[in-house]
């Protein structure tokens, strides 16, 4: 017993020293930072490659569970949508919490009422500032003007002035809508920053994702 007691305890100081020896190897600073890439093309294809890994796993998990719905209801999920929101543009969009695909945002964002408001708001920041141009009698003017051009008379368009017109207008007013939602803005970058944190420990080791060609926007 006593022989059994002894090699236990210097099992654990083995163990112990095992354990020391790795934690300063790494200078006690715990789990090393994964590393996140710069672009902001490379964050969304690691954002999107991890998307996929977790759909795919849903998926097929429920596959095996045997037949039940079909694989569009599976991966967005079914009737009647439990989120949405209204834009101020008039728009409503509206989204389910059940399919495969949610189940992956609240993996990676954490929250996915939250990701969702915040990501529909945000990209759709610049068609309401465009919404807004139209409170502009100088542009609904120039607007009109160009509706009553012919089709193909880029020449009447030009002189409408429309496209100078926004160009001139449109920067003040998308800066005014970003103010108005500077808190939708700061949950997005924050959520969208901790699905990148996530999806790059869940992608650690895997091959680096890489684009096969244009992404949609």
């Amino acid at each position: 017993m006593e022989t059994s007691a002894a090699w236990a305890r210097g099992a654990g100081r083995t163990a112990v020293a095992a354990v020391l020896a790795v934690l300063l190897a790494g200078g006690c600073a715990g789990p090393p930072q994964t590393e996140l890439p710069t672009s902001e093309q490379a964050r969304n294809d690691l954002i999107r490659a991890a998307q996929q890994v977790l759909v795919d796993r849903c998926m097929t998990a429920r596959e095996a569970a045997g037949p039940s719905a079909s694989r569009e209801d599976a991966l967005f999920g079914t009737a009647p949508a439990e989120l949405e929101i209204t834009l101020a543009t008039g728009h409503t969009v509206r989204t389910h919490t059940d399919g495969c695909l949610a189940q992956a945002h609240r993996y990676l964002y954490g929250d996915q009422a939250r990701w969702f408001r915040a990501e529909v708001t945000v990209n759709q920041l610049r068609p309401e500032a465009q919404a807004r141009l139209k409170e502009d009698p100088r542009y609904r003017a120039a607007l009109a003007r160009r509706a009553a051009c012919p089709e193909d008379d880029t020449r009447c368009a030009r002189e409408s002035g429309l496209g100078d017109l926004r160009a001139r207008l449109e920067p003040a007013r998308l800066a005014a809508v970003r103010a108005a939602h500077r808190e939708d803005i700061a949950t997005y970058e924050r959520l969208r920053d901790h699905a990148l944190h996530r999806a790059a420990r869940l992608l650690a080791g895997r091959p680096t994702p890489h684009r096969k060609g244009p992404v949609p926007s």
